[in-house]
């Protein structure tokens, strides 16, 4: 290993090729650092002198999103995770963001990551996560496998928080196409589910998308559900800027039925609304706590579930 392939930031860089398609995982949260195609960014990224803000590009294991105080009840169990999201008083995005996966396989187009975590306050069961980055003739295929190593059942989510770029300088320029059919009430002060599920109504409701608009000025951080399948299963998410003609797909299998949109607001002012978050999640925020949608592992259970991006036909 040399100097250029490791960094004080984010660790061991492992870089895959597919023909003119490049990508770059990295050792810390085995997050996607890097994904270009022809020398152009697919994803809003971050440099390898960085450290990784806003999640971008990592894994959410075992719960994407937020889940309310850090506390939870599971199988009679009252838990309690710690709080990471200081101000709204939320434990956020799971447990692996920061911790030092393993390299388990590696091919030039393709590399596997590993990770245990073992029992611990708020979360005292033993799972066993790989993440495999592969890249083929249609673009990048993501697939996350998760296998309950432990003596008893444990709950379990999944997402990945990728920024995509079509090439503006901000995503106002850019043409969303989410055929979801409802979207979560969230509280403005948490962002936590009211419990509500909003219908998204035709073209007075801004946030209908099931026909491609403009995001133009609309602040986005809002979970959508009820998201059209093709006959394949999976659901397709398409992101456009006519002034760049450049177009990029996010699709998801069954296993993802919730999508957060992140327009990148809250973050540093360099950073805002230069690429949008476009969330895979298994469940919505919150799941922890209402059990909705929550993936229970019984003992030396495993699922399986992938997403990936794309180039896309135009929206």
């Amino acid at each position: 290993m040399t100097a250029a392939d490791t960094s004080p930031f984010s660790g061991r860089q492992i870089e895959i090729r597919h023909g003119l398609q490049r990508a770059v995982v990295v050792e810390v949260g085995a997050g996607l650092r890097e994904y270009d195609v022809d020398g152009r960014p697919v994803l809003d990224g971050y440099a390898i002198d960085a450290m990784c803000d806003g999640g971008r590009g990592l894994p959410l294991l075992p719960w994407p999103n937020r889940l309310a105080d850090g506390e939870y009840t599971f199988e009679g169990q009252a838990l309690r995770l710690p709080v990471d999201e200081v101000a709204r008083r939320n434990a956020m995005h799971g447990l692996t963001r920061w911790l030092n996966w393993n390299v388990l396989e590696q091919a030039p187009d393709r590399v596997r990551m590993g990770l245990v975590v073992h029992p611990r306050t708020g979360y005292p069961f033993t799972l066993e996560l790989s993440i495999e980055y592969a890249l083929a003739a249609d673009g990048l295929a993501v697939t996350t496998t998760a296998r309950n190593a432990g003596p008893r059942a444990l709950p379990f989510g999944a997402g990945q928080h990728p920024y995509l770029t079509v090439g503006g300088a901000l995503v106002d320029s850019a043409s969303l196409h989410l055929p979801a059919h409802a979207r979560l009430e969230l509280d403005a002060s948490r962002r936590l589910p009211t419990g509500t599920l909003l219908p998204v109504d035709g073209d007075d409701d801004e946030f209908d998308f099931r026909t491609p608009r403009p995001i133009g000025s609309l602040v986005l951080d809002d979970c959508f559900t009820t998201v059209d399948r093709g006959a394949d299963g999976r659901a397709r998410v398409r992101l456009a800027d006519p002034g760049t003609g450049r177009r990029v797909e996010l699709w998801m299998d069954a296993s993802y039925r919730y999508v957060q949109v992140f327009t990148g607001d809250t973050l540093p002012a360099a950073r805002r609304r230069r690429g949008l978050a476009i969330e895979p999640m298994t469940c919505p925020p919150n799941a922890f706590r209402t059990g909705t949608d929550v993936i229970v592992l019984q003992s030396g259970a495993t699922c399986s579930l992938a997403w990936g991006l794309t180039e896309a036909a135009a929206c």
